[in-house]
């Protein structure tokens, strides 16, 4: 018998009552510029009730029926019957360009490379549908050129299965942005996400204002959920333009300017100022926001350039209104998923960091000096030693140490330590050759750390945390490992004061993963107290 050819892709399409544009989607994605034998398509039908499966079976695809239980569900189903090495998900109102998968695939032939996301296109003609467009455009524009993303849409999004399996798929808690949360969580562990803006497929967008509001309200809902189990990406991500969260603020402000100049008048005629000039400063400031984007509107389709103001204003009222509804329904534990810091507990313990290495830098200013001056004497080279270093969210970074090997040491590592061997992604030399006489002291009292202080008020590590590994150790993590890469580095932590180089690395990583998964300030605290005594006994300092 031949041999049965397994796809190298499968494309996932969940449907619900999609008769209508299910057709033009398979269609599409069965006039690929790829062979058909390199992938396989699976259509879950979410329990429709117009025909959506005999849509499918009659296009000759693969089907899984299931009773009714949202997109996120549909498309973990898809995933787990998938056969392909690469899971491609789009949406069935969509319908891939020829070159989608081609496009998409093309991005994992870097080994590097998790995920990655396309891009919208739309042929509507209406205002409502091209503004919105304009929308998407703007936020590809961030992404362009970025070397990672952490924002990942599914209508044109691919993973590699075995990722997308090990972190359990899409969260079904989320009828909405849940393909959102799954990149989230993949960012959080260091894995490398793309833009490829070549992977385009067109869409049909909201056609009307009243259904672009419902959504725009549905997304700022769920955004809320999103806030309170990443709280970092809800202040920055690859996606979502800065401006927008101002306009959001704006917008609630001109209303309830308006709403309040309205009351005044009507109760205290001669305070009817105070509302006015809540409106005009409101307004300016939102005009003024909206600026960048009004530019680009102009340079690629003028015709929206009028509404697109009175968009943007709803826009934002919609998301703003949706969010704040969110945060008062998810007040309390949501589903099984918790950050590893909460908001509050991030704010102190960056406000800790800032005070502690501020004081630190302008106590130990002189003792540097003397230990700067120690190690130019001892040995040719530079005093301070950079190298790159792996931080939270697989961010890299410069970290600054006194030096303590000879000058050009790292290339004399591939002399000492196989890499390629390791049985686990870390090492440490007893009795390294490359050290020098006052680098030896400096390492027995963690003295060479000193200036990482400076790491610290840059916000790219913490006074407690995991510590920093080399790039070329962090490639060598299992999916599992990567949870540490959770919190930003720190100068100390739980392995510094449980051995320090003396721990294996199983229990390296449980110690670290336990501060981790049981954060509290009051941890942080005791770690901090118990260093001093640690780095005075030398126990494991190499």
């Amino acid at each position: 018998m031949p041999q049965e050819v397994v796809p190298r892709v499968s494309v996932v399409v969940p449907a619900y009552n999609a008769a209508e544009t299910l057709p033009s989607c398979l269609a599409a994605l069965a006039n690929q510029t790829c062979p058909a034998s390199d992938y396989e398509l699976i259509v879950v039908d979410d329990g429709s009730t117009d025909g959506t499966a005999d849509i499918a079976r009659a296009a000759g695809v693969q089907v899984i029926t299931q009773s009714n239980a949202g997109p996120a569900a549909a498309r973990n189903r898809g995933a787990a019957a998938a056969r392909g090495e690469l899971l491609l998900f789009t949406d069935s109102d969509c319908a891939p360009t020829p070159g989608w998968i081609a496009a998409l695939i093309a991005a994992f032939a870097d080994p590097r490379v998790a995920g990655a996301k396309g891009a919208y296109l739309t042929h509507q003609r209406g205002i409502v549908p091209r503004f919105t467009q304009l929308e998407y455009q703007e936020r590809y524009d961030r992404m362009a050129g970025a070397e990672t993303i952490d924002f990942i849409d599914t209508y044109s999004a691919a993973y590699r299965r075995d990722i997308f399996l090990a972190n359990r798929g899409f969260d079904t808690v989320f009828p909405i942005a849940e393909d959102q949360e799954f990149s989230f969580r993949l960012a959080e562990k260091g894995y490398r996400l793309a833009f490829v803006s070549e992977a385009q497929v067109y869409h049909r967008h909201n056609p009307t204002v009243r259904a672009y509001v419902r959504r725009k309200f549905l997304i700022g809902y769920w955004k809320a959920l999103l806030a309170r189990w990443h709280p970092g990406r809800m202040i920055k991500d690859s996606h979502t333009p800065q401006t927008l969260k101002l306009q959001m603020g704006l917008a609630a402000a001109l209303l309830g300017g308006l709403l309040v100049g309205a009351s005044v008048s009507l109760l205290m005629g001669h305070l009817w100022s105070l509302g006015f000039a809540v409106v005009a400063i409101s307004a300016l400031a939102f005009l003024a926001s909206t600026g960048p984007f009004l530019v680009k509107v102009w340079a690629r389709d003028r015709r929206v350039l009028a509404p697109a103001l009175g968009l943007l204003w709803v826009r934002a009222l919609a998301l703003g209104c949706g969010f704040a509804l969110g945060l008062v329904r998810f007040r309390g534990q949501v589903g099984e998923r918790r950050p590893a810091l909460s908001g509050w507990q991030r704010a102190v313990k960056r406000l800790i960091d800032l005070v502690v290495a501020a004081a630190g830098l302008v106590v130990i200013a002189l003792p540097m000096a003397i230990i700067t001056v120690a190690v130019k004497l001892d040995a040719p080279g530079p005093a301070i030693f950079l190298q790159t270093r792996i931080g939270q969210n697989g961010q890299p970074f410069r970290i600054f140490k006194f030096r303590t090997m000879v000058d050009r040491a790292e290339a004399l590592l591939p002399q000492l330590v196989d890499l390629d061997a390791l049985s686990q992604p870390a090492f440490k030399l007893q009795d390294d050759p490359r050290v020098t006489r006052v680098g030896r002291f400096l390492r027995r009292f963690s003295l060479d750390e000193l200036p990482q202080l400076v790491n610290v008020l840059r916000g790219e590590m913490s006074m407690v945390g995991p510590r920093p590994e080399e790039a070329t150790l962090v490639a060598r993590y299992t999916d599992d490992q990567r949870r540490r890469l959770a919190v930003k580095p720190g100068m100390t932590g739980p392995m510094q004061v449980n051995g320090r180089g003396d721990l294996p690395f199983e229990q390296r990583l449980a110690l670290e993963l336990d501060y981790i998964e049981h954060y509290s300030l009051r941890r942080d605290l005791a770690i901090l107290f118990r260093t001093l005594p640690a780095v005075l006994r030398g126990e494991g300092a190499y």
